[in-house]
């Protein structure tokens, strides 16, 4: 079994930063993309970064230029950098990993932290 286990997330004022952090632990083998994903009250939960195993990155477009994605593949570890927050980035973030162990590819989720950006 493996666990995804976020960290970071708070209360933060429009303008500020926060970095989430989210650690693989368990029975892993190898790592494919790594990513972060959102979801607002009412709101389907939606991409934010993604990083391959070799540091291809993909942002959406709202946070293209204040978020930045990095990971660290001995610790199988995704951080997510956050500057110059908005009210609109407010969700519960959540970490993302596809498993590989060779036969199959195995999504696996973290459980969320919570994101809040106050006007």
């Amino acid at each position: 079994q493996v666990l995804l286990v976020e960290s970071g997330g708070g209360l933060v004022q429009a303008g500020g930063s926060l970095r989430l952090s989210c650690a693989a632990s368990g029975r892993i083998f190898s790592i494919n993309d790594m990513g972060w994903y959102r979801q607002a009250p009412g709101k389907q939960r939606e991409l934010v970064a993604r990083i391959t195993s070799r540091g291809v990155i993909n942002y959406a477009d709202s946070v293209k230029g204040r978020f930045t994605i990095s990971r660290d593949n001995a610790k199988n570890t995704v951080y997510l950098q956050m500057n110059s927050l908005k009210p609109e980035d407010t969700g519960i973030y959540y970490c993302n990993a596809e498993l590989n162990y060779g036969f199959q590819v195995v999504p696996s989720w973290g459980q969320g932290t919570q994101v809040t950006v106050s006007s």
